[in-house]
């Protein structure tokens, strides 16, 4: 996923840079006003400035990072709009869904058939369409399931309400208005000098607890206050700009986009846990931290490379230079970012691409593999087959239904929401709890957040992405058991 395409090599020179993006597509002055990062304001910013930074801050902070009460149910402004959005589309949002499947497939087989040729480089339609063939395969895949699901045609596995129903109406339905009015709000979160502000503030802490830049704390933020995805997508967009090294933007996206305290919600109540929800949020903020303080130091991330994704251009965290207090030096530099953001016009149009891109894109993904994984746990005795290691692992320990929990424990790579529905069928508690807290604190499931790593900028691969979801099992399991035994028992 292509959000900004990379400078050109060489020797630097403005008119050479911005012939390397497409039209709508330019990241505008900020790298050339920064000069790689070294840019500091030294005067006194003025109350224009400070508004100028503040007030959009304001509204992002506002938008994805305070919770809101509704109904009785915790959310934040961005899953709000998202849902009143949603369900003003009501029964038809299937079918929107429905109508990007078959926009994406015939789009991609349109720009197969005819060549890489007859679309202008960097073009709004050869970025949408003009993909990998593993890309178009998913494509097609994700349209001839969401066919199958919407008419129920072909064998029942396919189109079940437990399989293709619950991607396709539940999971895929949620997916396109968050991405949309996050791709639209996005950008008064990162570029009006909010990061910049809170990443200096913290950035001593990060770094000695993450080995990460303190900007990425606003990551953490996005996503458990809005929805994994969108941290995922802050840092891509912070990797793409600059901000980020490959093995930062690595460990970022493979340890802070947690999801969202309504998911987490829904996760614990479907495993027959809500009532407990304070000890198991609890549980998975401790298990989280332990393991985002352990993964980075560790293969394979330990291993990725410190390096720009843009070379000419990096903006890298500088260290506090002792001579001004931390909280001037903070709002020196979210001023001096505000003061380079793009009309918003101009910011609209390209959220508008980016967003086509991820709809075209990831949903059909999330159809194929999402309605694959589904189909494997519910109709075929696999997960059990490579659990059964496991159990006797479960039973040492203490677990109780350990043959039962076991393949919910590695079902989460395939959909987060899956350990949950197999959890619900379980008697023991204290499983349910374990099972609830380990989903969570996984991560890496691919029907959503895991093709998106894989398809976006970030030097993530399937390998990487396997090996990390079995490190952060086997870490965090010890934890939450340890953590359960004192809660539930």
């Amino acid at each position: 996923m292509n959000l900004i395409p990379a400078a050109a090599e060489g020797d630097f020179d403005e008119s050479d840079y911005f012939k390397n993006y497409p039209a709508g597509d330019v990241p505008h002055l900020y790298p050339l006003l920064v000069n790689e990062g070294e840019r500091r304001i030294e005067t006194k910013p003025d109350g224009a400035a400070i508004r100028k930074f503040a007030l959009p801050s304001l509204l992002g902070i506002l938008t994805f990072l305070t919770p809101v009460r509704v109904d009785g149910n915790w959310t934040i402004l961005m899953g709000l709009i998202a849902d009143t959005g949603r369900d003003l589309v009501g029964a038809g949002m299937p079918w929107v869904v429905y109508g990007l499947l078959c926009v994406s497939a015939s789009g991609s087989v349109y720009a197969k058939t005819l060549g890489p040729n007859r679309f202008a480089a960097g073009s709004l339609f050869a970025r949408l369409f003009q993909v990998a063939p593993t890309w178009i395969v998913l494509r097609l895949t994700g349209f001839i399931m969401g066919t199958m699901t919407m008419f129920q045609l072909g064998p029942e596995m396919f189109w079940h309400p437990i399989t293709g129903g619950t991607v396709m109406n539940e999971l895929a339905v949620n997916i396109v208005p968050i991405f949309l009015f996050a791709g639209l709000l996005m950008p008064f979160l990162t570029d009006y000098g909010l990061m910049e502000f809170i990443g200096t503030l913290v950035k001593r802490l990060f770094r000695r607890l993450f080995t990460l830049p303190g900007r990425s704390a606003i990551d953490a933020l996005a996503s458990w206050m809005s929805s994994a995805p969108v941290g995922v997508l802050i840092t891509v967009r912070q990797y793409v700009f600059g901000h980020y090294t490959g093995r930062e933007a690595a460990v970022i996206a493979t340890n802070f986009s947690v999801v969202s305290v309504p998911f987490a919600l829904l996760v614990a109540n479907t495993a027959g846990i809500g009532h407990r929800f304070p000890e198991y949020y609890l549980a998975v903020v401790i298990t989280g931290v332990i393991i985002a303080m352990i993964m980075p130091r560790i293969p394979p991330l330990s291993r990725f490379e410190d390096k720009p994704y843009d070379k000419l251009h990096p903006l890298r965290e500088k260290q506090s230079s002792g001579d001004e207090s931390l909280i001037h030096e903070a709002i020196s530099l979210a001023v001096g970012r505000a003061a380079l953001a793009p009309p918003l016009r101009e910011q609209m149009r390209t959220a508008s691409g980016h967003i086509l891109d991820i709809w075209f894109g990831l949903v059909p993904a999330v159809i194929a593999v999402g309605g694959a994984g589904l189909i494997l746990a519910e109709y075929t005795p696999v997960l059990g087959i490579l659990t059964a290691p496991i159990v006797p692992v479960l039973e040492f320990f203490g677990l109780p239904e350990a043959s039962a929990a076991a393949p919910a424990l590695i079902a989460g790579f395939l959909d987060m929401f899956l350990p949950a529905l197999l959890a619900a069928n379980i008697d023991a508690e204290i499983t349910r709890f374990v099972i609830g807290v380990i989903s969570v604190t996984q991560l890496i499931y691919m029907s959503e957040v895991g093709i998106l790593m894989i398809k976006c900028e970030i030097p993530l691969r399937f390998s990487h992405l396997l090996i990390i979801f079995l490190l952060r099992t086997l870490i965090g399991l010890p934890i939450v058991m340890a953590f359960a035994r004192f809660v539930v028992y």
